[in-house]
């Protein structure tokens, strides 16, 4: 019984200081603001989008027999490219949401229209994709941003051809 009362005073004592010393911390600073890179304009855009489709040609290395098959997929990308830049641009200059119903509104709409730039891209790659090696067609996933998990399902969002309309 002896030994307890000591032992019970140290573990008030230091209770009592850990919460003295949490109330007087100060509270951590507000987060970074991130900002975006000034003058990132159309031109700069396209000269991206260009590198990307030109390095995506390389990465998948097509023979002379796939190089014909090649334009219906770069005009796929190009077009989805530029609907996601408008739908960027018209987001931009659009009244701000009154409530969160029409934000939930708008991500569907933004959903509807990625889903159907992804079935476009699909039927015009099919072919072209048809025609691949093995090898050729397991680069192609992880250059487009593609994850393969057993988790959720990965938004149409993060794969680099929507990138415009994320701005």
């Amino acid at each position: 019984m002896k030994r307890f009362v000591p032992i019970l005073a140290t573990a008030v004592t230091l209770g009592l200081a850990s919460v003295s010393m949490a109330q007087a911390q100060q509270p951590s600073s507000p987060p970074v603001s991130t900002t975006v890179i000034p003058g990132y304009s159309d031109a700069d855009a396209k000269a991206v989008l260009n590198a990307r489709l030109a390095a995506l040609k390389a990465v998948i290395e097509l023979t002379p027999e796939q190089e014909n098959l090649w334009p219906a997929v770069e005009n796929a990308i190009r077009d989805i490219a530029k609907t996601s830049a408008e739908r960027r641009k018209a987001r931009i200059t659009s009244a701000p949401p009154s409530h969160f119903l029409d934000v939930l509104s708008a991500i569907a709409d933004s959903e509807e229209a990625r889903a159907k730039d992804i079935k476009a891209l699909v039927a015009a790659a099919k072919p072209l994709v048809e025609a691949l090696s093995d090898a050729q067609k397991r680069r192609i996933p992880a250059f487009l941003g593609l994850t393969d998990s057993d988790g959720p399902s990965q938004p149409s969002g993060q794969i680099w051809i929507f990138e415009e309309e994320e701005g």
